[in-house]
């Protein structure tokens, strides 16, 4: 199933215009919504989940028109907020229980074969009679995850998931992402390049609200051969090289230097190096030429 998007737009009370015009196609598998902070990923989510209306656009999955008729996208919906409250003492089979039960799954029997089968898709079930609230983060996460599943959603949604996660849960909760996501429709938000590069098969770039590059992440590395270049500098140095170059990221060496990586379609001087693009440049790139134009 597909999910259309088209011109929608959101402005909160305080004028801050978290969604503006904004019209996307996204079908079955990961689409990674990558952005910084404060770019309207989340309200985006909040509206496509029916948490909040939109002053004016259309959204379509499939042929459920979803302002219109939230409740029949809520049956066919998991979602993941970024952050989801705090978990009274009980286990995580009962609490997938008590889940299940609200979700409308009455019958016992079927219950306990759809919390089982849940509980084994995010590797919880070995830590099943475990008190939700002391598990760590990452398995709160993988629990998260437990619970949008148990109504065999058609459209998941997973709001900035991995943020303060340690590189292993991190990792352990990418691999349950990429095994729900072969059959149903992921919408995955994260801040962090490396998730989008891992993960998905298609991605967006968004910022102020718009869309500034729809793509996958093979093509939009791919686009920029020949015109990635590299060189060491001092630290003092970096101001200047940013004035004559368009300098994209810099990361530190273990004696002090930094490492520039500068966008050119010719090779800058002679002291540059040309190195092959990562999906990081595509991101900086978009955000550079999305700046506002400061004229005296």
């Amino acid at each position: 199933m597909k999910l259309v998007i088209s011109n929608l737009t959101k402005t909160y009370k305080n004028g801050v215009k978290a969604i503006d015009d904004l019209s996307i196609e996204i079908g079955t598998g990961m689409f990674g919504l990558l952005g910084p902070n404060g770019a309207g990923k989340s309200s985006l989510m909040r509206t496509i989940a029916t948490l909040q209306s939109p002053d004016s656009g259309s959204i379509m999955f499939g042929d459920i028109n979803v302002l219109e008729d939230n409740m029949s996208l809520r049956k066919v919906l998991g979602y993941l907020p970024q952050s989801f409250g705090v978990y009274p003492k009980m286990s995580a089979e009962d609490l997938l229980d008590y889940f299940a039960t609200l979700k409308g799954v009455s019958n016992k029997t079927e219950r306990n074969a759809i919390v089982k089968e849940v509980l084994e898709i995010t590797n919880l079930y070995d830590v099943r009679r475990k008190q939700v609230a002391g598990y760590s983060g990452g398995m709160k996460q993988r629990f998260g995850i437990a619970q949008l599943l148990l109504n065999n959603p058609k459209l998941i949604i997973v709001d900035e998931p991995t943020a303060g996660l340690d590189p292993a849960e991190r990792h352990r909760f990418l691999n349950v992402l990429r095994e729900v996501g072969t059959n149903c429709t992921v919408i995955f938000s994260t801040h962090i390049v490396e998730d989008v590069k891992e993960l998905c098969n298609e991605m967006a770039i968004l910022n102020g609200g718009r869309i500034l590059k729809h793509t996958t992440p093979q093509e939009a590395t791919k686009e920029l051969e020949n015109t990635i270049w590299t060189k060491t500098i001092e630290r003092d140095d970096l101001e200047e090289e940013e004035k004559n170059y368009n300098v994209l990221s810099s990361n530190y060496n273990q004696d002090n230097t930094l490492n520039i990586r500068v966008h050119s379609v010719e090779k800058p001087s002679d002291d540059f190096v040309e190195v092959a693009p990562q999906l990081d440049d595509v991101y900086f790139i978009a955000l550079k030429q999305d700046e506002p134009v400061l004229t005296s």
